[in-house]
């Protein structure tokens, strides 16, 4: 009998004890058993055994719902937590992941970069002389009709007005505007680019005039001179400006000429210093 007292009792100390507990009817309902039980139990009623097992275990229940807040919020408090934590890590590691992918991209482009200019150091030897300095393009100024680059190398670099520009072994242009860091090349293919140029057995002689287009054309032919395809062309240097022999390009049909350098295609340029070039055209 002792036994089940302290079992009934520590069933209803511990039921106390829960936050549910604190409202008034559990708790009203709780003592009434408790009394009841407690005078039906003094007398040791066989009939009482059973009833008393169904009551603990009903105070067992009660004592267990009322216990579940407690145990159930710190659970789901701590799970929010760290779903919040768990969200702000995903968010961290994207975040570093394009900071990496960024870095991939710098890094492939400098090393495309450094490919370039490596094909020009092996396959120029004339880079390794004093009056030749290598420029990089920074902007390319294109538009329908007027094409211009803007080089890194300006008169700080002993650039003038007029020195021709190559890419490699190829005439892409002259020096039109000098700053002091930078200088502007008006390309072959501008509107306002005009040249005199040489081609085929008999040396005829022609002016390379841009037309805004990626062929230039050729003008003030002979009377009646057809243009063979596939003809080398050159500068032929009578303007004073360009040194006869640069190799420019390959004429086609209608009087074009394909230049062997691709406009669009400029990262590097080669400027020659070796004289000074006539600043009036």
């Amino acid at each position: 009998m002792s036994s089940s007292r302290d079992d009934f009792g520590i069933a209803f100390r511990s039921a106390l004890l829960q936050r549910g507990a604190a409202q008034k009817f559990s708790l009203i309902s709780l003592i009434i058993l408790a009394i009841i039980i407690f005078f039906l139990d003094t007398y040791n009623l066989k009939f009482m055994n059973p009833i008393r097992s169904v009551i603990n275990d009903g105070i067992y229940r009660v004592s267990l719902v009322a216990s579940s807040p407690s145990r159930f919020l710190p659970n789901l408090t701590e799970g929010i937590t760290n779903l919040i934590g768990v969200k702000n890590e995903n968010a961290r590691l994207k975040k570093e992941l394009e900071i990496y992918k960024l870095k991939e991209l710098n890094v492939e482009y400098l090393t495309n970069q450094n490919k370039n200019l490596k094909k020009i150091l092996e396959t120029d030897e004339t880079l390794f002389e004093k009056n030749i300095i290598l420029s990089k393009v920074l902007i390319d100024k294109n538009s329908p009709y007027l094409k211009s680059i803007i080089i890194n190398r300006g008169s700080q670099s002993g650039i003038l007005k007029g020195m021709p520009v190559m890419d490699k072994d190829f005439l892409i242009g002259r020096i039109v505007e000098t700053n002091y860091l930078s200088s502007r090349v008006l390309l072959l293919n501008d509107l306002n680019s005009r040249i005199p140029v040489t081609f085929g057995k008999n040396g005829v002689q022609a002016i390379l005039k841009g037309n805004g287009g990626t062929k230039p054309v050729l003008e003030y032919l002979p009377e009646g001179y057809i243009v063979e395809e596939g003809v080398d062309v050159f500068t032929s240097g009578k303007d004073g400006i360009f040194l006869p022999g640069s190799p420019i390009g390959i004429t086609t049909k209608n009087k074009e000429v394909k230049l062997f350098s691709e406009p669009s295609q400029l990262s590097f340029v080669k400027i020659d210093l070796a004289k000074k070039r006539k600043e009036d055209f």
